[in-house]
């Protein structure tokens, strides 16, 4: 059934669709509306759910690793500051094997203090052993929510739904919620290898001596290469239910691209349409759309980026003392092929100042008339002193 419905709304269907048990929340704005939503829904009986109000995002999701431990499906929600205060539990989440879902609405981290997108703040928790999976709009939102429960649940990994402050948690556009006989049928219920059993008792989190420690760190990073492979099958068996899929990654006019620009969130809606505009003028450009972060899909990047003359990466987010970390991961990805194009980082948008069409179509500008990357990110769109 087609609604127009808010990118916050677009999240709650979805959790209420995927017929999870328990949610655990602190609001924190931008997210605040996730959980509203659910908490509606809980109150008058739209969800058969528990719903757990706590005193910080750290209890949040401390509280469902307890609950996903016994093996009920579980979700959260949070932002910027709440994300960093989760950040030892998320290390916990990981290394425990619990398939919880967290929607994450990307917010700047303070000081100073900014309620508005940047991706630093989901960045920032790279290598804490979650799947990272970036959206669009509102629509692929609500359904990477259901195929985050699905990939989780078959790799043992948490996974984070990473959506755009305000450009998209708060912006109403038109959206296909599905019937839940049709979402039952894609989503099983979840049968959990191990949970904690009165009947069956046994210890969980036990101190780990170097005799086994770094045999588990290599299970997860193994779960992460299984993901890899049980994503694509994830979304074959969501397409031939609703219809739609949306990749790891999207190469939009690629084939005979010599610039190619990578995006992902919310971006690459207005890039899209740069692509468009540039190509009726003739420009040879492409775009390339990120959607799956962690793991990052080496070997997909390389063959769509490897013909290209130059690759132009928008980043929404900045590691101090590095550059924009998208483009970071690129050049890795391309740095041990033979041959491989110069990798040109622009950083933009940070603290939720806008990406237009004129600045992306500057970007693209300013590599063109470049041989060589001015450095490893150019900061565009800096107000003068």
């Amino acid at each position: 059934m087609k609604r127009v419905v808010e990118g916050s709304e677009a999240v709650a269907e979805a959790v209420r669709l995927a017929r999870v048990n328990v949610i655990s929340a602190y609001p924190i704005t931008p997210q605040t509306h996730i959980v509203e939503f659910l908490s509606e829904y809980c109150a008058n009986g739209t969800m058969d759910a528990r719903f757990l109000r706590v005193e910080s995002e750290h209890s949040a999701l401390a509280a469902l690793i307890g609950t996903a431990t016994t093996g009920v499906r579980s979700f959260t929600a949070t932002s910027g500051q709440g994300l960093a205060l989760m950040h030892e539990l998320l290390h916990w989440t990981s290394g425990a094997r619990l398939p919880i879902v967290m929607a994450e609405v990307n917010r700047a981290l303070a000081p100073g203090w900014n309620i508005w997108v940047d991706q630093t703040d989901s960045l920032a928790q790279r290598d804490t052993g979650w799947i990272q999976l970036y959206c669009e709009d509102s629509q692929e939102v609500l359904d990477t929510i259901i195929q985050a429960y699905r990939l989780g649940e078959l790799v043992d990994l948490p996974v984070m739904v990473v959506l755009d402050a305000f450009f998209l948690s708060h912006t109403y556009e038109p959206v296909d919620v599905p019937d839940q006989k049709l979402v039952d049928d894609y989503l099983p219920s979840w049968e959990p290898k191990f949970q904690l059993d009165t009947e069956k008792p046994c210890a969980f989190g036990p101190l780990v001596t170097p005799a086994f420690y770094m045999e588990m760190r290599h299970a997860i990073a193994g779960a992460m290469e299984d993901a890899l492979e049980v994503f694509p099958r994830v979304e074959d068996e969501f397409e031939k239910i609703f219809d739609r899929r949306y990749g790891e990654i999207e190469a939009v006019s690629c084939n005979d691209a010599e610039i190619i620009l990578v995006t992902s969130g919310t971006a690459t809606s207005t890039s899209r349409l740069v692509v468009e505009n540039l190509r009726a003028k003739g420009e040879k450009v492409g775009l390339l759309k990120i959607k799956l972060f962690r793991p990052f899909p080496v070997e997909l990047v390389r063959k769509v980026l490897a013909p290209a003359k130059k690759v132009a990466v928008i980043d929404r987010n900045f590691s101090f003392g590095a550059s924009g970390i998208f483009a970071q991961e690129i050049r890795a990805a391309l740095c041990n092929t033979m041959k491989h194009p110069p990798v040109f980082g622009y950083v933009a948008g940070i603290g939720g100042r806008d990406v237009t069409a004129d600045v992306i179509e500057d970007i693209y500008r300013r590599a063109k008339a470049s041989d060589f990357p001015e450095g490893e990110s150019v900061w565009v769109g800096l107000q003068e002193n």
